[in-house]
């Protein structure tokens, strides 16, 4: 059995016994990394061979885990903090397990996103999470554009030292809005400051401490300067095909042909 164990994000309280019973009772313990990993291990004296498994070994090190499995060993696989898969490796795993047939599951525990989700005081049902923005110029600019598509809430994760360069992206592309920053969750000096983006903009000049979730609603802007998606694909979804009438309304509103095309098909539908 391959265990996807989740970890602590900041307090220890939130390590299940279910967790530490399933780390406890392994053969291997894969680590996103093993140093930052054994002061956890220690701390709940779970002595188990661990081994590296993070983005830049994450290929070779599943092929390895597989092969364990396919031997009959049990292997636990921890990340940094929270959730594997979740902005950290562990969906290759779960993917190579699948194709295999190898018996997985998770052991559920903390979650950033989940949590901000609920703490944000946003509308929590439903909720998108992208993780980290690309920095690379093409790549932020076609996750936002995806965004747009969106009329609900949004979580991101941002380091501290790029907060308010984001919000400041997040207001520029999608007009002032309710938001929420949240830092430090589940430790003793966990905030959560919210406001509108322009007021969270300013709000953050100085650069926080400890890793950071913003949540948003977007499309603000977007719903004032251009026609509402749903409306107009609707319309012209009465007399073009589904691949016409995305391709139509993507040009004319400037948004991803793909995305566009995934809800014209919902909408048919």
């Amino acid at each position: 059995m391959l265990y996807l164990v989740a970890t602590p994000i900041g307090n220890l309280g939130d390590f299940s016994p279910r967790a530490i019973e399933a780390l406890s009772s392994v053969d291997t313990i894969y680590c996103e990394d093993t140093r930052h990993s054994a002061i956890l291990l220690g701390h709940f004296n779970i002595k188990k061979p661990t081994r590296s498994l993070h983005t830049h070994n994450e290929r070779e090190r599943t092929e390895e885990v597989v092969e364990a499995l396919k031997a009959g060993r049990d292997v636990a696989y921890i990340s940094d903090a929270g959730m594997p898969g979740v902005s950290d490796p562990g969906a290759m795993l779960v993917e190579a397990c699948q194709k295999e047939g190898l018996a997985h599951t998770v052991i559920p525990g903390a979650s950033a996103a989940v949590i901000a989700a609920v703490l944000s005081g946003l509308p929590a049902q439903p909720f998108s999470f992208f993780g980290f923005l690309p920095r690379e110029a093409k790549p932020r600019r076609e996750m936002l554009d995806a965004i747009a598509l969106i009329r609900h809430q949004v979580i991101l994760y941002e380091s501290p030292h790029r907060v308010q360069a984001t919000l400041k992206d997040l207001l520029e592309r999608f007009g002032d809005g309710p938001a929420a920053v949240l830092r430090e969750l589940t430790k003793k000096f966990e905030t959560v400051v919210t406001g509108t983006l322009s007021e969270l903009v300013e709000r953050f000049s100085e650069e926080p401490k400890g890793e950071c979730v913003i949540c948003f609603v977007p499309g603000q802007k977007d719903e004032q300067a251009a026609p509402d998606l749903d409306a107009l694909l609707q319309e012209l979804l009465e007399t073009e095909s589904v691949k016409d009438a995305a391709a139509i309304a993507a040009d004319r509103l400037h948004l991803p042909k793909k995305q566009v095309y995934r809800r014209a098909l919902e909408l048919k539908n």
